[in-house]
C-alpha cells in the first residue's frame, strides 16, 4: 500500500519535517516454527512484516493488517514483544519520519504467503536455519519475538 492518506494530508501542512509515527513489525510464525518474511519492493531488503498504524487503530489490529494486506496470511497477534524508538529516516522524497515501533508474535492461522500487494516483490516462509540477509533491526526484532517469555523489552 502507498503511503497513507492521512500522512500525505499532513505532509501538504508540514512539507518533508519530521513526523513521530506509531509503526508496528509482526514476527509472525507457522506450525513448524518457520518465520515470514517479505522482500520490499522500495530497497529489496527481505524483513519481517511492518506497517504504520492508521489513526484510532489498535495496534495488534492493526499488526494482522498488515500482515493479511502485505502476505496474504491471517494471523493471530499472540504478544507485544517490544516496544522501541527506532532512529530518524529519510525516503528519497526527502520526507523524515521517526517510528515509535511496536513488536509483536504472532501465529498464522489461514492463508498463503504470497505477495498480496505493490509493497513487496516476494513473501516467504522460511526456517530460522534458512534465512534470507536480514539487517541488524529485523534480526534484533526477531530475536525478541524468540525469546520471548512473557516480559516485553522495553529500552532502558
Amino acid at each position: 500500500m502507498p503511503t497513507p492518506g492521512f500522512i500525505l494530508a499532513l505532509r501538504e501542512k508540514i512539507g518533508h519535517d519530521l513526523l513521530w509515527l506509531p509503526g508496528v513489525t509482526v514476527a509472525a510464525f507457522d506450525d513448524g516454527g518457520r518465520v515470514l518474511l517479505g522482500q520490499r519492493a522500495d530497497t529489496a531488503q527481505w524483513t519481517l512484516i511492518t506497517g504504520i498504524l492508521d489513526p484510532g487503530e489498535e495496534p495488534a489490529v492493526g499488526g494482522a493488517r498488515e500482515v493479511l494486506e502485505e502476505t496474504g496470511v491471517v494471523v493471530l497477534i499472540e504478544s507485544l514483544v517490544a516496544v522501541h524508538s527506532q532512529p530518524p529516516v529519510e525516503f528519497v522524497n526527502k520526507d523524515r519520519c521517526q517510528f515509535m515501533n511496536l513488536v509483536f508474535r504472532a501465529r498464522a492461522v489461514s492463508g498463503a504467503a504470497r505477495v498480496n500487494d505493490d509493497e513487496s516483490t516476494a513473501v516467504g516462509w522460511f526456517g530460522l536455519d534458512e534465512l534470507p540477509p536480514l539487517g541488524e533491526a529485523h534480526l534484533q526484532r526477531l530475536q525478541w519475538a524468540l525469546d520471548f517469555a512473557g516480559e516485553t523489552y522495553f529500552s532502558r
